[in-house]
């Protein structure tokens, strides 16, 4: 098994962060605008991508302000029974973001493709967090 793993830091409470992961508000300006988000465990959240496929995931566990948990129930073969967490940490008026993407079969090119991206949905993450604005998917000229 792999996991893609990334570390943000951004210069907002735990707080902004939690609520940016968990509102069809905040991922509409982190991921795409194309999302229907409900923050409560055991709903399943759907997001696509410029009508391209639909990718849905179950919220498995919430601690606010903390950790945010996701499984991958339907989307890219690759991507189905993935897992994908958030672990938020504050110290300072900054919060740390500790994010993973854990049981890929393997290493595949769409592993890395995913794993880019991931990281350009934690930019985006940091600029809404921070200016207001995120980068999400129909933003992107890349």
């Amino acid at each position: 098994m792999a996991n893609i793993e990334h570390l943000q830091t951004v210069n907002v409470p735990a707080s902004t962060v939690y609520e940016a992961l968990t509102t069809a508000k905040g991922l509409s300006e982190i991921w795409t605008n194309e999302l229907i988000v409900n923050d409560q465990i055991g709903c399943i959240n759907e997001f696509q991508f410029g009508g391209k496929g639909l990718t849905k995931m179950r919220v498995d566990e919430l601690v606010p302000n903390k950790k945010i948990l996701w499984k991958c129930v339907d989307s890219d073969p690759e991507w189905i029974g993935t897992t994908i967490s958030f672990d938020i940490e504050e110290k300072n008026g900054r919060t740390s973001i500790i994010f993973r993407q854990m049981n890929w079969e393997e290493v595949t090119p769409f592993f890395r493709s995913c794993n880019y991206n991931w990281a350009i949905f934690l930019y985006s993450l940091k600029l809404y967090c921070e200016e207001g604005e995120g980068l999400p998917y129909h933003k992107r000229k890349f």
